[in-house]
């Protein structure tokens, strides 16, 4: 029965790769995926295998965000160690392929018995990672076959997987060409407990080390110093679209005593007039200071790469996004002990949902909303000060997930 589902497993990911192919002709982004996929072949021909490597696969940005403070802790152990980083999506490896700790980046090609064989004869690897949620039936198994132990890195579970189905049985069977699975959470334990999955630590999120460590590195912004002095109240909007400006900016207008910093997520020039038209109070632009910061009521970031240091400037902080496609960081304001709002679309943000649960994370879905829980933080010293320390709990509870990866396995 399985070999039967491997078979069907492999005519899917050829029709799929052949979809792709097609696809590429109009659409740019499964263009980049084909012939970053053809210069994967010629990249890994041109790779020095002599010496063995480390290899970490993510399977996009986000997932890469979770494997670099791995790598970086590689690194910083062992210089000389050689990492080779895969990506599956464009949107992870065209923003990643320069990252200069890697000693070669590339595309994951298709999974394939072929592919898998070539692969990991090129790279040659002494260790694998796969990041979160990836699961590659073929290039689990050969590196099964060569002994190559393989690692599961800030893996996390959901009932729905088709680990835990009746008719899971061939997926648990690739569950278990891993040597051990760090998971994030207590959750994604009792899963794999009821699967009779053992070989797991419950370790946390990596991507915690990093925000966490970034913010204990963060520069200080004398702009922002100065613009928050003397100020009971200061709001940081970050990543904000006109959405979710609909809600901040009457807010501020209404309320003299707050002061707000806002970070759109875009900073083109006719994206920041548009939204410095709609504030109808003292302002400036971050790159055109006032003499006197203090006597302004909003500070506008428009520039990129401030957002993480600028948060420990405030008290409450508003992550945008939530009335689009999705919210955006919740944990680089988290890290700062600070309550978070965020609007109504964060149900595949895990974070988000865990600030909730520990009434550190405030959603909104309208301006009402908006109003509510701010005035109720801004009025209410308990929930305010509760929010704070469930927020720099939370946090500081699911660092460590490096060190602890480390520990174990170097």
């Amino acid at each position: 029965m399985n070999s039967i589902i491997s078979l069907l497993y492999l005519v899917g990911i050829k029709l799929y790769t052949l979809g792709v192919e097609i696809a590429a002709l109009f659409n740019p982004k499964a263009k980049l995926l084909i012939s970053g996929r053809a210069e994967t072949i010629h990249k890994l021909k041109q790779y020095d295998n002599a010496k063995k490597c480390i290899w970490i696969h993510a399977a996009s940005l986000g997932e890469f965000k979770q494997g670099r403070p791995l790598i970086e802790a590689i690194k910083a152990k062992y210089p000389d160690r050689k990492i080779v980083l895969t990506f599956y999506s464009p949107s992870g490896y065209e923003v990643r392929k320069n990252y200069s700790l890697a000693d070669l980046i590339c595309y994951l090609p298709a999974d394939t018995p072929a592919n898998a064989r070539m692969f990991l004869k090129e790279v040659n690897p002494e260790m694998a990672f796969f990041v979160k949620y990836e699961y590659w039936h073929f290039f689990l198994r050969e590196l099964k076959k060569r002994n190559v132990p393989v690692y599961g890195v800030s893996m996390i579970f959901r009932p729905q997987q088709p680990f835990f189905k009746f008719y899971g049985s061939w997926f648990r069977n690739m569950l278990r060409t891993f040597s051990h699975l760090y998971v994030q959470d207590e959750a994604s334990a009792r899963l794999l407990k009821t699967i009779k999955y053992e070989t797991f630590t419950v370790s946390g999120d990596t991507r915690f080390d990093r925000v966490k460590r970034i913010a204990q590195e963060s520069p200080k912004v004398p702009l922002a110093e100065q613009f928050v002095q003397g100020a009971q109240t200061v709001l940081v909007a970050g990543s904000s679209w006109p959405q979710d400006e609909d809600l901040i900016i009457p807010y501020i207008q209404e309320h003299k005593d707050v002061k707000l910093i806002i970070a759109p997520h875009e900073v083109d020039e006719p994206r920041v007039k548009a939204l410095c038209d709609r504030l109808n109070v003292s302002h400036f632009l971050y790159t055109q200071p006032s003499d006197k910061p203090s006597d302004s009521q909003v500070m506008v970031v428009n520039t990129i790469g401030l957002l993480s240091a600028i948060y420990k400037y405030g008290n409450i902080a508003y992550v945008g996004g939530g009335f689009g496609k999705g919210i955006h960081n919740t944990l680089e304001a988290a890290t700062y002990a600070m309550p978070v709002i965020f609007g109504p679309n964060h149900r595949k943000f895990k974070e988000a949902l865990d600030l909730k649960d520990v009434k550190a994370g405030f959603s909104v879905s309208n301006i009402k909303d908006f109003y509510y829980v701010l005035d109720t933080l801004r009025s209410d010293v308990q929930t305010m000060e509760k929010a704070k320390s469930a927020a720099g709990q939370y946090v500081n509870s699911m660092c460590g997930a490096t060190e602890r990866i480390m520990s174990d396995l170097f």
